[in-house]
């Protein structure tokens, strides 16, 4: 059962989620972005963007795997082609998005990106969290797709040295996604991606569904927990790129 993969190996990939015309109209809404960019980690902000969130949580095998209550706190943009490459070591998720900085000392690795803060909490946190990579093309072995070191999602913070032990010795598995499919992950999951080698454009929205609520004294930059209205309008995506 898709669970039962998904609690074993920390990722799991559903072969549909979104629907071709709902593919379109995603990529028009993320097609105004800077086309010198490989893609943009602020994307909550916008409403069609929310709505779609909400759109995966109805969703069933979406649902099955992400904690009851938890709601969408990031979704980043990446497009990656021969035009626009490049390859990621292999590493976990270890940063999340907060709105102010708070001095305790759980918290670590403080950064800014694109004007946001982020910070490394402790991995009872970073457990809790799922992400959920919805592909607007194709991504085969050609193009770049994230390949995957299974159950190390249960195995805590693990250092450099050893995430490459764990890459050399595998197995790794190579996650292709069809178009419309998502890959559901734990972001403490090894993962790494390589540069494309295909003709092929690989678009695609990566959103992290966390609890609602951050221990230490923490609060996430966005949330899009809240049901907006806009579901009715997501088969077409009308009206919502704003």
């Amino acid at each position: 059962m898709l669970i039962d993969t998904f609690l074993r190996d920390g990722f799991a990939v559903i072969p549909t989620v979104v629907t071709e015309s709902q593919c379109d109209a995603i990529a028009a809404c993320v097609g105004s972005f800077d086309s010198d960019s490989p893609g943009t980690r602020s994307l909550l902000t916008h409403d069609w963007c929310r709505t779609l969130a909400e759109t995966l949580r109805a969703h069933a095998d979406v649902d099955a795997l992400i904690p009851a209550g938890h709601v969408a706190v990031q979704c980043t943009y990446f497009e990656k082609s021969v035009d626009k490459n490049w390859l990621v070591p292999i590493h976990q998720d270890l940063s999340i998005p907060v709105r102010e900085r708070v001095d305790h000392p759980a918290l670590r690795g403080w950064s800014e990106k694109e004007g946001t803060l982020f910070v490394q909490p402790p991995a009872e946190l970073l457990e809790t969290l799922v992400a959920v990579r919805v592909h607007l093309d194709p991504c085969m072995e050609d193009d770049g797709p994230l390949q995957i070191v299974p159950g190390t999602h249960a195995r805590g913070r693990i250092d450099a040295a050893d995430a490459r032990r764990f890459r050399r010795d595998g197995p790794v598995v190579t996650c292709t996604v069809d178009r419309g499919g998502a890959l559901v992950m734990r972001p403490l999951a090894l993962h790494a991606s390589s540069k494309a080698t295909g003709t092929c454009r690989r678009r695609v929205l990566h959103f992290v569904f966390g609890p609602p609520a951050l221990p230490y004294g923490l609060r996430w930059e966005h949330a899009a927990g809240q049901q907006i209205g806009l579901l009715g309008k997501v088969d077409g995506m009308d009206g919502v790129c704003q």
